[in-house]
């Protein structure tokens, strides 16, 4: 149980991704504190986690909004006792298009969730961290904030911003007891790539060298290492999980 007696907060994490590393997290004896935007999925999540024998509580919040975010971090310190590990998962994608055909709405939303909010959090995070003993962040990039993303600009923008917001905070609080790092996930078989006809499934494992998608867990387990006492000298990187599609050109 790498994780017991300690708070883990997980943004986004009412499905796919995010739900997984709360799952894996409580699995490993963190009580986690579920939040998202969908009141309902993050309730159902809760509810698996502690049918499981799990400790967990919902809170909502909107990562875009710094009042909902420093609320949240509040209540993660009220319910649980104080707060030692997060996982900033929340940001949104984009319809491909080509950048001239950008809306300013489209843009802003990107930069709002995805970077903005994942700032946000940080910047709370790390007030909690500096007032306790420490504490590990690990943030969800994408495989799209490590190379070029031609027809999804603002999603790619958005997420080079969250690896650059994870190396520079990482330099400025490492003599804090405070590792910061991020996992860059490929392509991964979420619903909304479930639910993809299966030629165009194929499609995007066709791009990727092992051939297949990624499951969710395979992240959550890539965010559990990096947040445990086994990962205690690394701090600043991004991690593609991605079955070496970074890599393939």
């Amino acid at each position: 149980m790498r994780f017991d007696g300690k708070t883990a907060l997980v943004t986004a994490s009412g499905a796919g991704i995010g739900a997984a590393i709360a799952a894996r997290l409580a699995g490993d004896g963190a009580a986690v504190v579920v939040s998202d935007v969908n009141d309902e999925a993050g309730h159902a999540v809760v509810d698996e986690i502690i049918a499981a024998g799990g400790k967990a509580a919902y809170r909502h919040a909107n990562v875009a909004d710094e009042h909902d975010v420093a609320a949240l971090i509040e209540f993660a310190i009220d319910t649980f006792g104080g707060l030692d590990l997060a996982v900033n998962n929340a940001g949104v994608g984009a319809m491909p298009k080509r950048l001239n055909k950008v809306t300013v709405e489209e843009w802003d939303r990107a930069m709002a969730v995805t970077l903005r909010g994942t700032w946000l959090s940080m910047r709370a995070e790390l007030g909690s961290f500096i007032a306790s003993t420490g504490g590990n962040i690990v943030n969800v990039a994408s495989i799209a904030g490590l190379d070029s993303t031609p027809n999804l600009t603002p999603y790619g923008a958005s997420k080079h911003g969250v690896v650059s917001l994870t190396q520079s905070a990482a330099i400025e609080y490492a003599t804090e007891a405070i590792r910061i790092n991020a996992v860059a996930p490929g392509a991964i078989e979420t619903a909304a790539l479930a639910s993809l006809p299966d030629e165009d499934k194929a499609g995007y494992s066709a791009k990727v060298p092992m051939r297949r998608l990624g499951k969710p867990k395979e992240i959550a387990d890539a965010v559990a290492w990096l947040l445990s006492d086994e990962a205690s000298f690394i701090t600043g990187v991004t991690i593609p999980v991605d079955g070496g599609t970074i890599h393939a050109g």
